[in-house]
């Protein structure tokens, strides 16, 4: 007999030859337009894990994930895996995509060790997200109650399976996956045994934030084309001059739209240009909107974030460098291990056409989950935090040494 999914309102069970990619994008179980460009061109994920996956979706009135033609969100996917290892791993999805976002990424990895998988929607999605709720901040609060509901209702469906529960629940999540790591593990402790946050944002109420940094980065964008030496603005916005190459591709995928869509989201009352807005003086009820989803650092399990320094979206300095600051502010230093990984970017699929600049994050990734693993299994601490220097030698797509 199929697990139920805890409030589901609908689940459809299917037994598969093989759980990851490489069987799910042929099966119809994976839609890849989700997990598009998040990871480097020929990087090799595990194959062959047999198992069973659950689709399905909680009540919503909101339709924005047209998966599977319905039109619904807060769609989850829950993958069982036949030789068990006793955990669970949930994801929260990247920006604005869908549940199976982080199939490649994460998905891929953790199936084959045995881990049971799970990931959500997160309730909205695409760029205008923002229209699902009432009051500002409504849609990105619904984004951590979807993952807390996933969580309870993943766990139960392990027990089911596997007639006993989890012996532990870990967190990850790149982006804004990450950002619900954070969250999860400062508001939800209970439910979880650690998490790894990759370049999460670190939402702040006074800033910095994505609507603090992104509007002058725009600015300085359009002084940029003008004069190309006039770089100035950009890096004063957070975004070190050693990231030039990937400018252009990113003002016209990701400042102007992220900010747009965020902005409507917290401020839904601005009128004036997006590249003139200016956070810091908004109205004091747009920093209390800000205030819903901010973070303190206050986590209560292990947690490892991993960060490029050359994230050309949420820079290092303005993003986890301020986070872990936080974390060790509130006394959480002992819980939080911070690796910077040289020459990293936001997401991995432009390290094919700049190899000479960037870095994978992939990899790094794969390490620190590792490292979370042996944390919270046995106590055993990683490496202490460090910058992690490129790689002189071996591909840099398939290997990342936590140690530096």
């Amino acid at each position: 007999m199929a697990p139920l999914v805890v409030g589901a309102q609908r689940q459809d069970v299917a037994c598969l030859a093989d759980l990851t990619t490489a069987g799910t994008v042929a099966s119809g179980h994976t839609v890849a337009a989700d997990w598009a460009g998040l990871h480097p061109p020929g990087a090799r994920n595990p194959t062959g894990v047999p198992g069973m996956q659950i689709d399905g979706y909680f009540p919503d009135n909101s339709t924005t994930n047209t998966n599977h033609g319905w039109n619904h969100d807060s769609q989850f996917v829950i993958r069982l895996p036949e030789r068990w290892n006793g955990g669970l791993v949930v994801a929260g999805t990247p920006g604005n995509r869908r549940q199976y976002a982080n199939d490649f990424i994460i998905s891929d990895w953790v199936l084959a060790q045995g881990y049971a998988y799970a990931a959500i929607d997160k309730g909205n999605t695409g760029p205008e997200f923002y229209r699902d709720g009432d009051a500002p901040g409504d849609a990105m609060v619904e984004w951590h109650n979807r993952v807390t509901q996933l969580t309870i209702a993943a766990q139960a469906v392990v027990a089911q399976r596997y007639a006993r529960p989890a012996t532990r629940t870990l967190l990850a999540g790149i982006s804004n996956g990450g950002y619900l790591v954070r969250w999860q593990l400062e508001n939800r402790p209970w439910l979880y045994d650690g998490g790894v946050d990759w370049e999460g944002p670190t939402w702040q109420a006074n800033g910095p934030n994505p609507l603090s940094y992104l509007p002058p980065a725009s600015r300085g964008y359009q002084d940029y084309r003008a004069n190309p030496a006039a770089i100035d603005g950009i890096v004063a916005a957070g975004f070190p001059a050693e990231s030039e190459p990937l400018w252009e591709y990113h003002d016209r995928s990701y400042w102007g739209p992220i900010q747009r869509g965020y902005r409507q989201e917290i401020d839904p009352g601005y009128t004036g240009a997006e590249a003139d807005y200016v956070f810091a003086d908004r109205p004091a009820a747009i920093r209390d909107a800000m205030g819903r989803v901010s973070l303190t650092g206050r986590i209560q399990c292990p947690l490892i974030t991993i960060h490029g320094t050359l994230d050309a979206l949420l820079p290092i300095g303005k993003e986890s460098d301020l986070y872990a600051e936080q974390v060790s502010g509130q006394g959480r230093a002992a819980l939080h291990r911070y690796y910077r990984i040289e020459g990293g970017n936001h997401v991995d699929g432009l390290y094919e056409q700049h190899p000479d600049l960037v870095r994978p994050m992939l990899p790094c990734f794969r390490s620190a989950f590792a490292a979370l693993e042996t944390w919270s299994g046995t106590g055993q601490l990683p490496p202490p935090n460090a910058t992690i220097p490129r790689p002189v030698s071996g591909d840099p797509a398939e290997t990342c040494e936590l140690s530096g």
